[in-house]
């Protein structure tokens, strides 16, 4: 077996930011970064093999060998650009929830590949694009991805060379609230409710609000109720997630733009002022028939980065 390059003893610490998919009618495009972090170190050894120490969410459930969603991450880095692994230890502090929709899985596949990137650094230099490729294969669509690599709000799409992004600063007064149950969703399940054709004035419709949505968050926040609606997901998988789908209206019928994050069950409310986050939790609080956590986090505007670093790990053109 080849020795690996990466010296023994090389260490790097990834953060990598929460995400919010889709943002009402931007299914499978557009994304948000939010500032809930995962925190990543991990340290080449002599001793073949990976071992994973989990702090925080998902302690005593994640696997904690190779089968570690990260550290299959960081051995499709190496395996694609043709270099040999070193020995792993990881110890991963947690704190994006897991099967909530805020891109739990998106995290730690960026994670890993951004700590591959630093392990290989002066051996192998990777950049944004290559990485985001490498990130959407594993992930399945880069909605997720693109905006845990880059943070901000970012458009994703892919094309003949593989996955694209552009990302934008969101207007300084745009104030996400994120509202989080005790429950979790399976984004299979929730995939699988999404019917293979949808009818053409509500695809029409989605264009017009994802379009608006862009305008919205970098430049009219005021727009952003009407810019959130949506006709192509959401209210397939209601039956899934029935006290979601409850609130939203809830909140959507006193004038809050609320949304599914991701592929649920938690919510996303866009609002255009810090003040309007606490009317929309306490709405919630008042009406759930079940616990939720009301989390008011910024627009992370950084990405992945490598936490001894003031810079951005990576920063494709944008």
């Amino acid at each position: 077996m080849t020795a690996s390059r990466v010296p023994a003893g090389r260490s790097v610490t990834v953060e990598v930011p929460a995400t919010t998919a889709n943002l009402g009618p931007g299914f499978d495009t557009l994304g948000l970064a939010l500032s809930v972090y995962d925190v990543l170190t991990v340290t080449a050894s002599e001793v073949p093999g990976a071992r994973v120490e989990v702090h925080g969410v998902g302690a005593g459930e994640v696997p904690t060998d190779e089968s570690n969603l990260v550290v299959q991450a960081i051995l499709r880095v190496f395996t694609e650009v043709g270099e040999a692994p070193p020995g792993l230890d990881l110890v991963a502090r947690n704190t994006i929830p897991h099967g909530r929709g805020l891109g739990s899985s998106g995290a730690a596949v960026v994670s890993g590949v951004v700590a591959a990137s630093g392990l290989l650094a002066g051996i192998v230099e990777l950049d944004g694009d290559r990485l985001l490729g490498i990130a959407t294969a594993m992930e399945g669509h880069p909605d997720n991805v693109a905006p845990a690599l880059f943070g901000g709000l970012t458009i994703a799409w892919t094309g003949d060379d593989g996955p694209q992004h552009k990302r934008l600063l969101p207007h300084r007064s745009v104030s996400p609230l994120l509202l989080v149950p005790e429950h979790t969703m399976s984004t299979a399940l929730a995939r699988s409710l999404q019917p293979v054709n949808v009818p053409h004035a509500d695809a029409i419709f989605n264009v017009s609000r994802s379009t608006l949505l862009i305008a919205a968050l970098i430049q009219s926040p005021e727009l952003l109720h009407t810019a959130t609606e949506d006709r192509l997901h959401q209210s397939y998988r209601a039956s899934a997630m029935p006290e979601t789908d409850r609130m939203i209206a809830l909140l959507r019928a006193a004038g809050h733009a609320a949304v599914v994050s991701g592929a649920g069950p938690s919510i996303l409310v866009l609002a255009s002022d810090p003040s309007r986050r606490l009317e929309a939790a306490a709405l919630v609080r008042s009406a759930a028939e079940h616990r939720w956590e009301a989390i008011l986090p910024a627009v992370d505007i950084k990405g992945a980065t490598l936490r001894d670093q003031q810079a951005p790990v990576l920063r494709a053109p944008s």
